[in-house]
């Protein structure tokens, strides 16, 4: 069967390449739809997100509906074929995630639930295979005073890149032990052993998966020069001011769709006197359907 992320495969890889680039929006208005009720979308609004993330894996709604409840990220998925949520520890008992700063407890201490920025990176980079996020959805209830913007990047536009700067970088990538997360110990989440795994990887259909972050702590890289010189290019790359690199403000009401795209986010500040910054963050183990 064709694919065109298969490196022995030039055919298929030049006729995806060549339909990829034309289709590629060339701003962050192109990325936004607008919707009047995310969990109700009609068939113009849900065939407008469709349309956007066959095109580049992601799509941004931007709706009236500034209520805190997590039933809107929950049934906009579900209108994608998005159902099993990768309920973990850190997140509500529906499954769901409160994105914002937390003083005390647990949550403190990891970098989502801060103020701080945070690099790019795929969702669920340290999650074992049988639990791969391959898409989400972040829902903005109340944004901060200052700061909070999104960088986003179609991941396969960063395969694209990549493969076109030098194949091998692609061939270092998709090695199964290109990156590792080493054990850690918690006193609440319990040990959670190293995990190695490739940064691009295919699924049974054939569609492209990333797994990466760019962190330095807590992560290690093979050692050898291929991966090297792969990680470097992928770095520069992020680092670039490629046209392919978008920047999204979400504001009360908006959110963004997606097939786990490469994202990260900005340092923020809250307004003492209003009530803090809070996006809803559902993370799933089903991919959106290419319709």
């Amino acid at each position: 069967m064709n694919n065109p992320f298969d490196l022995n495969d030039a055919a298929s890889y030049a006729q995806w390449r060549e339909l990829k680039l034309t289709n590629a929006p060339k701003s962050t208005a192109e990325l936004i739809v607008e919707v009047h009720d995310p969990r109700a979308l009609t068939p113009d609004e849900h065939a407008a997100l469709a349309e956007r993330i066959g095109r580049c894996n992601m799509a941004i709604y931007a709706s009236p509906m500034h209520e805190a409840d997590t039933d809107i990220p929950r049934l906009l998925g579900k209108q994608f074929g998005l159902e099993r949520l990768d309920a973990n520890w850190l997140a509500g008992e529906d499954g769901i995630s409160e994105i914002r700063v937390f003083d005390n407890g647990t949550r403190q201490h990891y970098i989502p639930y801060t103020d701080r920025p945070i690099k790019w990176h795929t969702d669920g980079y340290y999650n074992p295979p049988e639990r791969e996020i391959l898409a989400m959805v972040l829902h903005c209830v109340r944004n901060a005073s200052q700061g909070g913007m999104n960088q986003l990047m179609d991941h396969e536009m960063a395969y694209l890149l990549l493969r076109d700067e030098n194949p091998q970088h692609i061939r270092a990538l998709m090695q199964p032990d290109a990156m590792t997360i080493p054990e850690r110990v918690d006193e609440a989440d319990g040990v959670r052993p190293a995990q190695s795994g490739p940064v691009f990887s295919l699924d049974a259909q054939g569609n492209l998966h990333m797994r990466y972050t760019a962190r330095t702590r807590s992560i290690a890289w093979k050692q050898d020069a291929a991966t090297k010189a792969a990680v470097a290019a992928l770095e520069f790359l992020l680092a670039s001011d490629t046209p392919h690199v978008f920047k999204a403000q979400l504001e009360p009401g908006m959110g963004l769709l997606c097939n786990n795209v490469l994202h990260d986010r900005t340092a923020f500040t809250d307004d003492p006197i209003h009530p803090p910054r809070l996006l809803y963050r559902a993370r799933y183990l089903d991919r959106i359907s290419r319709i």
